[in-house]
């Protein structure tokens, strides 16, 4: 199933996206048909992926019901909806990982001139909820803060299970679903803060994530997929999720090492070569950009760029 977060005169609410690509708000659903489900009343993705699989298989069977023609649940479905991030205020900072692609790590080696080994366990750092926007909202610039802001296109996992110590043959378990994440770089505030990777990117509006979550079932092989980039319909980026250097379980069983991860956690998995400033010469976004973020299997995620 796949599943978006839609701006509407209530405020934001889940909905799960029918075959002919209108959405079907899940609580108004709910409502609809008679249930019960405090999960799927809420409204919120968060709270579905919290209502783990009873909650999932609720919506299955009302989505059976919409796509069979069910009139009560049709009625209610959005053929143009507006859509926000998937879980818009993220209960967490998001989780990251630097240096997961070697053909990354050797361009930026090239770019700064210098020696850039890979690491023999992830490298985490994370970004603030604050900086989590959505489709088409406007990636801000702030000039006065920095004048080399990147993309940098990532698969993001999202958690559903939680678990602290987690082995690598059970991290699937603990997978909810997918979505696609670009992780905004200030490439000059990251150099200026001695190289480490918060403050630079974690400016606001730094963290484009949608347009929606695919449910783990969706996407069958997770470390397989096509990614890409595109600067005003230039292709910058273009690989695999294969080419990662610890693939999605080793990740998760890095990462919940004494740190318990919990439902709705977002962990983005790295980035593929082609970013801005290890291009010849070094090419920043501006104002009017449009940045196009796609996943095989999962969607587009565009965004303008805007100075604020």
């Amino acid at each position: 199933m796949r599943f978006a977060t839609l701006q509407t005169s209530a405020g934001p609410t889940c909905a799960v996206q029918l075959a002919d690509g209108r959405f079907l708000p899940v609580s108004g659903a709910c409502k609809a048909a008679g249930l019960s489900e405090v999960a799927l009343l809420d409204g919120s993705l968060q709270a579905l992926i919290e209502g783990g699989d009873a909650a999932l298989a609720a919506v299955a069977d009302l989505l059976s019901r919409a796509q069979s023609g069910d009139a009560t649940l049709t009625v209610l479905a959005v053929e143009s909806p507006v859509l926000l991030a998937p879980l818009p205020r993220p209960k967490k900072n998001v989780f990251c990982v630097g240096r997961n692609y070697a053909e990354h790590i050797a361009e930026g080696a090239r770019a700064q001139n210098t020696k850039i080994a890979v690491t023999e366990v992830p490298v985490y750092f994370t970004k603030p909820c604050t900086a989590v926007i959505g489709p088409n909202a406007a990636i801000p610039i702030f000039p006065h803060v920095s004048a080399q802001i990147d993309y940098e296109v990532e698969l993001a996992v999202i958690i559903g299970r939680p678990g602290r110590d987690i082995p690598r043959h059970r991290a699937y378990d603990h997978i909810w679903g997918y979505t696609i994440l670009n992780d905004i770089t200030a490439r000059d505030v990251q150099r200026r803060h001695g190289g480490q990777y918060f403050k630079g990117k974690g400016l606001d509006g730094s963290c484009p994530l949608g347009p929606v979550v695919v449910t783990r079932d969706e996407l069958t092989d997770p470390q397989n997929v096509g990614l890409r980039t595109l600067v005003n319909g230039e292709l910058r980026q273009s690989s695999t999720t294969a080419q990662m250097i610890f693939d999605i379980p080793t990740l998760i069983a890095s990462l919940s090492e004494g740190l318990t991860l919990e439902p709705g956690d977002i962990l983005a998995t790295g980035t593929p070569s082609g970013v801005g400033y290890a291009m010849e010469p070094p090419t920043f976004l501006k104002d009017g950009d449009e940045v196009i973020c796609e996943i095989d299997g999962i969607g587009r995620l565009a965004n303008p760029v805007r100075t604020v």
